[in-house]
């Protein structure tokens, strides 16, 4: 009667606890609905691919984008999460398989013989004792009910999630570094057209000189001229201050010194043509967002958390078992001084109060809480998708307006020089006219650089081109 009574005492702990297990809490995560297409998008079939939104064709570009994959700070700390995730998997994955240590020690016992009685008072137990030990310990969850599974399927959910995370960061410093040359190339444009300014002012200065001699005209208009040109000059020098800017930026974005930014803009760059934006749809973010992938990530590491906290209402069953030696004299240690230990034991909740529970509502908070995260990046991709294809339409428009208006104001202004030529216009209407066209060129600059910054961040809502990383992200 022995045997069933002791096989009884084993299997209660696992009834009870399979009593009052519950599976997890059903909880719902369907994936958002999404429009059909885009509301600012162009026709389909129209657009260049979606890596020609970048500078591709400028070589500091190439250049400053490789420096920040190979050397860039912020880019090395997002790389550093992904090995920390994948230190956490490791481990997950670790904790299913036997933990075998080892152990030796040398103990030494002193005990009053007296408490063993007449045996102790005649001497035979010794008042000292030494023993000599040596183990090899192995102890084993055999996760029947899958918990530790369980935990490592959220582990690796989290590589994911921060592997996404690091693809997000780099898109968005490879659209910073974009969005800086950019600007740099802005720069360069509205300083050719300023200084076509001072030098149509300068030219203009230099004919009223000419009728100011004849004395044809007064000095005043020569004055007035010259007066034009210097503005031409102040405007072209408050550049200086944004090509500061801009490199000091581009400093932290790369990291690289100085010198060697400004060396890498110093090269010669096509003109601003910003490319036909591509169409795309809407679940397209789905895919190709960092953002969103991680998001998803975050949430099935949050429903095998939910899994895991579950499946701690069930008992561990667990094997271990011990093999080494032990002598009480070191000329004894390996002659017949082996010993073992081997057990099987069960664990389980009975009476927890609660704890179990709450840490199972506890994981299902925070899963409906990765829940609302995702759903909230989703519609924040579409947002951001959204507004910068309707960015992209209006500065596109802007441009072309602000072209014609410079090509129309440069006319104007070359019409005006030549009838005062020919004695037929003021040098007061030639003045103006060429005032009106002096910050035409600037605006129109100004204009394209708008439209291709557009582009920038278009590239940047639709989850970037795997193509324009200037290389892969560390996989290990």
């Amino acid at each position: 009667m022995r045997r069933p009574s002791v096989l009884v005492a084993a299997l209660l702990p696992l009834t009870l606890a399979a009593c009052m297990a519950n599976p997890a809490p059903e909880i719902a995560t369907p994936t958002p609905e999404l429009p059909q297409a885009f509301f600012f998008q162009p026709e389909a079939g129209t657009g260049a691919a979606l890596a020609a939104l970048l500078p591709q064709g400028d070589p500091a570009w190439r250049t400053l984008s490789e420096a920040a994959i190979t050397d860039g700070p912020s880019l090395a700390e997002a790389l550093a999460r992904i090995e920390t995730a994948r230190a956490g998997a490791r481990r997950a994955g670790a904790e299913q398989l036997p933990n075998v240590t080892a152990d030796g020690g040398v103990t030494r016992n002193r005990i009053n013989p007296a408490q063993f009685g007449q045996a102790g008072q005649q001497g035979f137990i010794p008042r000292e004792q030494t023993s000599y030990g040596s183990n090899i310990n192995a102890s084993w969850d055999l996760d029947i009910f899958g918990r530790l599974k369980a935990e490592e399927r959220a582990a690796l959910a989290r590589i994911d999630a921060a592997t996404a995370q690091a693809q997000g960061v780099r898109l968005a410093l490879l659209a910073e570094i974009a969005a800086s040359i950019t600007d740099w190339r802005v720069l360069d444009a509205r300083a050719a057209a300023i200084e076509a300014d001072a030098a149509a002012a300068r030219q203009l200065a230099g004919l009223a000189k000419v009728r100011e001699d004849a004395g044809i005209a007064p000095g005043f208009d020569r004055v007035r001229a010259d007066a034009t040109a210097s503005s031409s000059a102040v405007r072209l020098a408050a550049l200086d201050s944004e090509r500061a800017r801009l490199i000091g930026r581009l400093v932290t974005l790369s990291g690289q010194d100085g010198a060697s930014v400004r060396a890498a803009l110093a090269a010669p760059a096509p003109a601003l043509a910003p490319a036909p934006a591509p169409a795309a749809l809407p679940s397209d973010l789905l895919a190709n967002r960092p953002d969103v992938a991680a998001a998803a990530a975050n949430l099935a590491a949050s429903d095998a958390d939910l899994a895991a906290a579950a499946r701690a209402r069930f008992p561990r069953i667990t094997l271990s078992g011990v093999i080494g030696l032990l002598a009480f004299d070191p000329e004894d240690f390996f002659n017949d001084s082996i010993v073992g230990t081997l057990t099987a034991g069960i664990a389980g909740p009975l009476l927890d109060f609660g704890r179990v529970g709450a840490g199972i509502d506890a994981a299902a908070g925070d899963k409906r809480a990765a829940f609302a995260a995702y759903r909230g990046a989703v519609f924040t991709a579409l947002g951001d998708a959204e507004a910068a294809y309707g960015v992209v339409a209006a500065a596109d428009t802007e441009a072309r307006l602000s072209v014609e208006e410079r090509d129309q104001l440069s006319r104007a202004a070359s019409l005006a020089e030549s009838r005062y030529r020919a004695g037929l216009a003021s040098f007061l209407e030639v003045l103006e006219a060429r005032r009106a066209a002096d910050a035409s060129g600037e605006r129109a600059a100004a204009a394209l650089g708008r439209a291709a910054r557009a582009r920038i961040v278009l590239w940047q809502a639709l989850g970037g081109d795997a193509m324009a990383s200037a290389a892969p992200l560390n996989q290990g």
